[in-house]
Parts: structure tokens; sequence; C-alpha cells
């Protein structure tokens, strides 16, 4: 297969279609049940013909699993599960020979608790250098039988383990998550050369988990004493990080894309400034509902935070945390928040799937960079997975009322006949797949012209060769209440209708491509997307 047309600008990743690999769920080549590298390089000419320009993988890095492999071992070793950092380096290479680029997942905030570095923390004892690297404090009340504050988990539960020799030991995720303390030097030198170790091996970029999270407030006051600086998050001793990681990115000519949640804009801003990160999730956008007015403020927002710093933005409607988008459009409630996730929420997912049709013309048209979650281009609805196969830590740590985020995980349908539906499995994958997950089978797809992936590759496939997309102003046109009409350069036009009832198209001269059919009348119906020549 040829490689794909270069990119319209020197700098990729300002507007690029990145898709996002979890690999455990993505191919199995080996047949064990669990997806692995070598089941992404089989697929690789699949990744081609999408049409994107990188693949960010999830952690592939020696990992016990107990959050899905953010709880890392060794990231200098890729886990036996997924396969050996040879295949990694095959992996890389043969990506790039397609036009495809990698980028890797770094996880700062914290490491396993089988990390070597905390094994011998908990050997070394109470004032040791070894447990400088983390946050080990005495307890409080009479015996030291409380926790050191009050700073609650990002997953349900405490953010505290006591060990045997008496102190307790920081975890802002799960207890086997550990974390860090970025204030002392050889913790900032250790990932400076992870970094460079996986560079020096082809990545294209890093991806930064939890990236608000790292610095802390040295006297780990509780956080209700309010007042000042959060303890925790979004921390100016950040950035300070982040520039001397960007001055190690610059000499790879490679990127970063951080996962940053903070709801003030700009002190998201921060950390795109041109020596920080190049680019950021816009997770505004993707907990965005499904309505006209609240998306646009969101987009008006988005593009006005990163027009002093000049960076582009990175738009996403679904990842390996979230609901994914055909289930959330499909509901009453088409936001997404972490605390109101709950088992049995009804969705119609006829409607859902119309919407998230719509909204892929609607994101891949905006300025800026775009990432694709495994399985969106397929349409998968979220799964219900049976309580007793779950195996995300947020499941467990609420006491089984949060139903976690394993039911966007689930193995990828491949081969609509084949068993396990071509996943690649010998035995049932780690997950169960859904009964109806053969008709979102890729090679179903492919053969369909009306298929969500047929759609994704035209959509992409126009991005690419069509002036007007990626990078670039955005005007916005008038248009009806509940439908968002916008121009880009060269007489492209995106109108998105969010109302309920038909709309005239804009004067046009060609249609591009449509997330549904017209009516009869050449109007626009609800809950589509058209793409115009103007």
């Amino acid at each position: 297969m040829a490689a794909p047309t270069p990119q319209r600008t020197g700098d990729w990743w300002r507007d690029a279609v990145i898709y996002q690999v979890y690999p455990r769920s993505f191919a199995d080549g080996d047949g064990d049940g669990t997806g692995d590298l070598a089941g992404v390089r089989a697929r690789l000419p699949y990744l081609a013909e999408l049409g994107v320009d990188a693949v960010w993988f999830t952690p592939w890095y020696l990992s016990p699993l107990v959050d899905g492999g953010y709880d890392v071992a060794d990231y200098r070793t890729v886990d036996p599960a997924f396969g050996t950092l040879a295949e990694a380096e095959k992996l890389i290479a043969e990506a790039r020979e397609l036009g495809i680029r990698t980028i890797v997942d770094i996880v700062p905030n914290h490491v396993s608790d089988q990390h070597p570095w905390f094994r011998a923390a908990l050997a070394a004892g109470p004032g040791s250098p070894e447990r400088a690297l983390f946050h080990f404090r005495p307890g409080r009340g009479a015996h030291g039988e409380l926790p050191p504050n009050d700073w609650p988990s990002q997953f349900t539960g405490g953010t505290w383990t006591r060990v045997p020799d008496g102190e307790w030991y920081l975890h802002l995720f799960t207890p086997q998550q550990p974390d860090l303390n970025w204030a002392h030097p050889a913790v900032r030198q250790e990932h400076e050369d992870v970094l460079r170790f996986w560079f020096e091996r082809g990545v294209a970029g890093v991806r930064i988990d939890s990236a608000a999270l790292l610095a802390k407030d040295p006297a780990l006051p509780d956080l209700t004493e309010g007042g000042g600086p959060h303890p925790f998050v979004d921390r100016d001793e950040l950035h300070d990080i982040y520039r001397s990681w960007r001055a190690v990115a610059d000499e790879y000519g490679a990127v970063f894309v951080g996962e940053v949640w903070l709801p003030d804009a700009e002190r998201f801003a921060r950390y795109l400034r041109p020596d920080e990160l190049h680019t950021a999730f816009n997770f505004t956008f993707l907990t965005c509902p499904w309505e006209a007015d609240r998306l646009r403020r969101c987009i008006d927002g988005t593009l006005a935070e990163h027009a002093p710093v000049k960076a582009p933005a990175t738009w996403v409607l679904c990842n390996h945390d979230v609901t994914r988008t055909v289930t959330r459009y499909g509901r009453a409630d088409t936001a997404f928040d972490f605390a109101t996730k709950a088992f049995g929420t009804p969705s119609d997912l006829t409607l859902g799937t119309r919407r998230a049709r719509a909204a892929a013309l609607l994101t891949l048209a905006l300025p800026g960079s775009v990432y694709v979650y495994q399985g969106e281009e397929l349409g998968l609805p979220e799964a219900d997975i049976p309580t007793d196969r779950i195996q995300d830590p947020m499941h467990v740590r609420s006491g089984g009322s949060d139903p976690g985020r394993d039911g966007c995980r689930v193995p990828l349908p491949w081969a609509a006949a084949e068993p396990h539906c071509g996943f690649g499995s010998r035995t049932p994958p780690w997950l169960p797949q859904p009964a109806d997950w053969p008709s979102y089978a890729a090679d179903r797809q492919a053969a369909d012209p009306r298929s969500m992936l047929t759609l994704y590759r035209r959509a992409i496939a126009l991005r690419r060769t069509t002036p007007g997309f990626g990078d670039g102003p955005l005007t916005w046109l008038t248009a009806p209440a509940g439908v968002l009409a916008f121009a880009r350069p060269h007489g492209l036009v995106c109108v998105a209708n969010l109302s309920t009832a038909p709309v005239d198209l804009p004067a046009h001269t060609a249609v591009l491509l449509t997330s549904g059919p017209l009516t009869p009348g050449s109007r626009l119906p609800p809950d589509t997307t058209a793409w115009l020549r103007a």
C-alpha cells in the first residue's frame, strides 16, 4: 500500500488525525485472549486505509495491569502480555513505512507498587533516601493511625495506605500506584531518560497521563483548609517540569499531548505555551452535551484560549476512560461526567449512532487535530459487562456502584463470521464481546457504503486531500436555531443540524459529504452534518 500524501504543514501534529489503540483490546496476535503488538502489526494496513497520521498507544510497559497498564513497573520493558521491546521497535518502524507515526503513553504521576524504586523504599524504612522518591509520612492521631491528610482519590476511596512500619504513602489513584515525589531531582532525571529511550526508538510523540497532578504542596496540607493554590492540581511548579521535557522533545523533533482536565481556560492555556506542551486534549468538548449553543460556546472558548499561545486545538469525542459516543448521544443526558455514571442508564442507539455520525464530521471539520478512539470508526456502543467480569478498579473501589470503564474497552470485532469476531483469540477474550458484536465487524462495514467505517474513511480522505481542513481560521455563518454552520478556508463549509426539523443548506456548488442522506428536497435532516463547497 502506498504511503499517504504529505501533510499540509511542516508541523504534522497541528492538523493530524490520530488513532488511539488500547492494546489489550485491539487485536490478538498470539491467540491467548489478550490483544498484543503482534495483533497491531497485522492490522497496520487497516489503519493505513483508514488514513490516520499517527497512533497513540496506551501503556504497553511491564505492569501488573491493576489499572490497565497505568501502573508501570518498568518503562524500558514491554509487558510479556503485549510482546517484546524488539516487537515494539518493529511496530514503530513498520508503521512509519506506512506514513503512520507512533505516540506512546507516559504516566509520570505514579508508578506501580512493583516498580524497583517502590520495593526498595518499602525495604529501606522511614527517613531513607529511597523513601524520598515518594510521599511517605507519619500518620496523625495518638498512634499515627489516621492518614496524614484528607485528600480525595481520583478513584473512589482514600489516598493513603499504611505500611507495616507505621508510615503512610500517598496514592491519588489505587494503592498499587504510589505517587512519585517530583520535587526530587532523581525523579525528573529518570523521566527525561525515559523520554530519550523511546524517542531514540523512533517514537514521534508522548501522551502525558494526568499531566496536571504531578507537583504537590510539600506541606501536604488538608484540602479542606482552603485558600491559595490547590495542593496537588495544576501547581505552578509543573511548568518548569514541562519546559525541561520540551527541551528533550525538541532534540528529537517529537511532540507532546497532555491529559489536562482543568475548568479554567487561562490556566489550561499555560500548558500550551511555546516552550511547554505542543497540544492538550480538549475535554470540555468531549464532555459537552449534544446541544448547538453549548457546543458553539465550547468551540469558541477552545479557539480563544489556544489563540494567545498559538497552539492548535485537539478535539476528541471519546477515549478509553469515557462512555462511548454512540451510547452517550442516545441518552436523555448527552453530557459526560464520571460522577453520574450508573448501571442501567437507557440509550437509544439508533439516535446515538445518527448523532455520532454527525459529530464525527463536525469534529473533523474543526481547526486543529483530532483523536479517534479505536472502535469509534465502527460505531461501537458501550458494552454491558457482567459484574463478575469487570476488572476496572473504579468499579471495585466504588463498592460496585460505578460501572467502571471496561464497557468501552471490549475487544474489537474484525470479522463477523470468525470466532470472537476475528479478534484473534483461541480462548474467550479478556473481556466478553456482546452478542451483537458481529453486526459491527470491520469486514462487514468495509463492504457497506453506508457504514460508519466507510464514513470515517471517506471523511479522513477528504480532510487530507481537500484544501480548507486542518489548522486555520473558522468563521461562523448565520444559521437557524439549533444549527451550527461555519466556513473554513477555500470555500469549505460545515453545517451540523442539531435541531428537531430539517433545514435548508446554505448556497453551495457541491456537497462533499454528509453523515446521513438528505431529504427528498435536499434539506439537511436533524442530527446530520454536511460538508459543502461554497
